[in-house]
């Protein structure tokens, strides 16, 4: 399940504080802090270009970066956090955190549907309500999934699917113990007939 660690490409800052990260931001740089790992924190800078785009590929929480600062080690990080502009929405600084493979973290998991041909109930012209498109998992920062997998084949019309009836990746848990709703297989409206 899991694939390539992607790079993340950033500059060491000299600086810290507001004076710092206003410069940073005045040479379209987006400012930055990683931190975590047992040693000490570290400011950084991305340029604004790269790192929009990265932002906008999407899942930047959920994947799991080398980090690569010219002059020093490469490191493995995640994203926790992207602060905003509230109104441009543009990124104004990003907290990163340092993991090890064996580190074992919460992360939200996107969810794929297959197999909707082979639902009896979604033939019958029953619609897959999705409860939760993204489910958060404990996992293990050298194995992070990519997606998790709900297999749609003999569903009918109210059936209900659960985290306990989903296969999740060797080494991943859920972060809620109890066995919440991810999808249902609902009748369309005015059915009558058998479910």
């Amino acid at each position: 399940m899991a694939k390539e660690i992607p790079d993340l490409i950033a500059e060491a800052r000299a600086g810290t504080g507001k004076g710092a990260a206003r410069q940073a931001r005045r040479e379209t740089k987006v400012p930055g802090v990683v931190y975590g790992g047992g040693v000490e924190p570290q400011a950084i800078n991305f340029s604004y270009n790269y790192l929009y785009k990265k932002l906008k590929a999407g899942r930047f929480l959920s994947t799991l970066f080398n980090l690569k600062v010219e002059g020093q080690d490469d490191v493995r990080v995640i994203c926790r956090a992207v602060q905003r502009d509230v109104v441009k929405d543009i990124p104004l600084h990003v907290d990163l955190m340092r993991l090890r493979r064996t580190s074992r973290i919460n992360l939200f998991i996107h969810v794929d549907f297959i197999n909707h041909e082979a639902s009896p109930g979604l033939k019958k012209g029953g619609t897959l309500t999705v409860v939760r498109p993204e489910v958060e998992l404990e996992v293990t920062a050298g194995d992070i999934p990519d997606h998790i997998t709900v297999d749609l084949t003999g569903k009918n019309i109210g059936d209900v699917i659960h985290i306990n009836d989903v296969v999740l990746p060797e080494g991943a848990k859920p972060t809620i113990a109890r066995n919440f709703v991810i999808a249902n297989v609902t009748a369309p409206a005015g059915f009558i007939g058998e479910v």
